[in-house]
């Protein structure tokens, strides 16, 4: 089970991490993509509206579609790091983690980390904290659910959205069904209301053309 939003305990259990943003700006987060039907549907609803998404994106697939990479750039977006083959950090040693998070960043490069499943252990996070800010959410819309809908998926979002939430959509096969009503009924509500969604604020730490090569051994 999971809930739409992240009870107020846990990100006391976790300071470090970005879990809200400030403001009254919202911030709609997207993972697991660049995916060539997806990402650019989730574009396009974003700039039909000219709100900006952050895309925390998995190191193979920018490999396999470097030009959708490419326009989420060239359109004002932000993204990040979300590992090179979408590990879970419970079920993989900190070496082999360390190895893809770094693999993913020669490629993602913008300082912001998304763990897959927000799943990850303490050492973990501590050692890839020294590099990036590892950015969670408050609001999880339900859109990977197969045995909900996208109407059930956008009710729960409109009630839980407030100032500063950050709200984690998938641009994947398996959510895509619940994405195409549920992202455009969010953008609809924050444009009659007047909210903006931002990009959530990157941090470059390597270069982000000609830098696809492997870093060192976090230290």
């Amino acid at each position: 089970m999971y809930r739409t939003r992240i009870p107020s305990a846990v990100p006391a259990l976790f300071p470090k991490f970005l879990w809200t943003g400030s403001g009254p700006a919202v911030h709609l987060t997207f993972d697991d993509g660049p995916h060539p039907e997806w990402t650019p549907f989730v574009l396009d609803e974003l700039g039909k509206h000219g709100q900006k998404g952050t895309f925390f994106c998995v190191g193979e697939n920018i490999q396999r579609y470097p030009k959708i990479f490419e326009r989420i750039r060239q359109e004002g977006h932000s993204w990040g790091n979300h590992t090179m083959g979408h590990e879970s950090g419970w079920n993989t040693p900190d070496f082999t983690y360390f190895r893809s998070f770094l693999e993913c960043e020669s490629w993602a490069g913008t300082g912001l980390f998304r763990p897959p499943y927000g799943r990850i252990t303490r050492s973990q996070a501590q050692a890839i904290g020294r590099q990036s800010q590892v950015v969670m959410w408050n609001l999880l819309t339900g859109d990977f659910d197969r045995r909900r809908s996208g109407e059930s998926c956008l009710s729960a979002t409109l009630r839980a959205l407030n100032p500063g939430t950050i709200a984690v959509m998938h641009d994947s096969d398996k959510a895509g069904p619940r994405l195409k009503i549920l992202l455009p009924g969010v953008l609809r509500h924050l444009s009659l209301m007047g909210v903006e969604s931002a990009a959530i604020e990157m941090k470059p730490k390597v270069p982000k053309e000609d830098s696809h090569r492997e870093q060192g051994v976090l230290s």
